[in-house]
């Protein structure tokens, strides 16, 4: 008897209108950054509701020149989530600056505004949330913490293309970073995009990722090649127009499992933020300690069906030798964010399941959790 083909935890098409846009660059002989990049960049202020949108290499890079942008450098400090992926961290260290870390809530894996008003210090310049799997956090509440206190934000939405916090788009509450890396809700195979309502902050981080060019050789500042290329903008063009599309079956397989896993034992699917949209860019669940099986057996146990499962992430990103002493790393304890480390398991939710496909994750699930 023939195996099942495996169900794989993210799916990566590329289009024939990307095909087609891409062949064009080449043949166009313009093939670093120029027309397709400033086309990609309209469309993603429009898909944010921001008056600037500035297309850089990759998604640390955003984050990075958020910072650099704002100023933010030695002495100053940035609160932000312990459960991210180390880039987040990476680009607050790039810069100079100290983290620091506010817990999240653990039914939505994002950062809890209490925490974060618990980790403000007079030395802390930038906010800097995490959109998780594809949720913001509650950004109104983050909005009004970081007017009273007079700090910026910086949104880490890498994971969070398309979604909505308080009816308001990501990336609009500050500087919106993301990321176009391949598994990304839209890609680019690697690439980063930032957004702003702010003149002054666009204009340097345009200037910025120009090795500090305004013009050819009229120098400004110490700057750094962030460009994005026009082969990579086309790839990624063609898919913000299919995005609420493809966002919507995202939301539709993952109701779908809510529906089918939300009674097992020992498993706890993911909250939703109250007035939030969530995009689903993973869809994570939570193994317990009152669960038949532990995270890393079941998914073992469900890798042998066929099924793919990622662990994202597996420590806090504090938690590692290169980071746990580090003079620029403010350790705190984020029993939250642990215990969710334990527990989380991603399983498969992208727009290229089928009914069939969503109902074998849930029966694998069901079977191998039973008692």
């Amino acid at each position: 008897m023939r195996s099942p083909e495996t169900i794989r935890l993210s799916g990566v098409h590329v289009s024939e209108e990307s095909e087609r846009l891409v062949l064009a660059v080449l043949r166009s002989g313009h093939i670093a950054q120029g027309p397709m990049v400033e086309r990609l960049e309209g469309g993603f202020a429009a898909l944010c509701g921001t008056r600037h949108a500035v297309a850089v290499t990759n998604g640390t890079i955003a984050l990075v020149a958020a910072l650099q942008a704002l100023g933010v450098g030695p002495g100053d400090e940035v609160v932000t989530s312990p459960f991210t992926f180390v880039a987040t961290l990476n680009a607050i260290l790039e810069c100079g600056a100290t983290a620091r870390f506010a817990d999240i809530d653990p039914a939505t894996f994002v950062v809890d505004p209490a925490a974060v008003a618990d980790a403000i210090t007079p030395r802390t310049r930038v906010v800097m949330p995490v959109h998780l799997y594809g949720q913001a956090p509650d950004m109104r509440g983050i909005a009004a913490l970081a007017s009273e206190h007079g700090v910026a934000i910086v949104e880490d939405a890498a994971q969070a293309h398309g979604a909505f916090a308080a009816g308001e788009p990501v990336g609009s509450f500050g500087v919106g970073c993301f990321s176009l890396y391949a598994t990304k809700n839209v890609t680019s195979g690697e690439g980063g995009m930032l957004t702003t309502n702010d003149d002054v902050v666009a204009d340097t981080l345009r200037v910025l990722r120009n090795e500090g060019m305004r013009d050819r050789y009229q120098y400004e500042r110490a700057g750094h090649n962030y460009r994005l290329t026009d082969v990579q903008a086309a790839i990624a063009i063609p898919q913000l127009a299919t995005l609420a599309t493809c966002n919507e079956l995202r939301r539709s397989n993952a109701a779908r499992l809510d529906a089918g896993l939300s009674d097992v034992p020992g498993l706890r699917t993911p909250a939703v933020v109250p007035g939030n949209t969530h995009v689903f860019h993973q869809y994570t669940v939570r193994v317990t300690d009152d669960a038949h099986l532990d995270r890393d057996t079941l998914a073992r146990r469900l890798a042998q069906r066929g099924i793919e499962t990622g662990v994202y992430y597996p420590r806090v990103v504090h938690d590692y030798d290169c980071y746990r002493t580090h003079p620029q790393v403010v350790v705190t304890s984020t029993r939250g964010a642990e215990a969710a480390a334990r527990e989380v398991l991603s399983l498969p939710v992208h727009p290229g399941l089928s009914a069939d496909d969503v109902d074998r994750v849930i029966e694998a699930v069901r079977s191998e959790l039973a008692v």
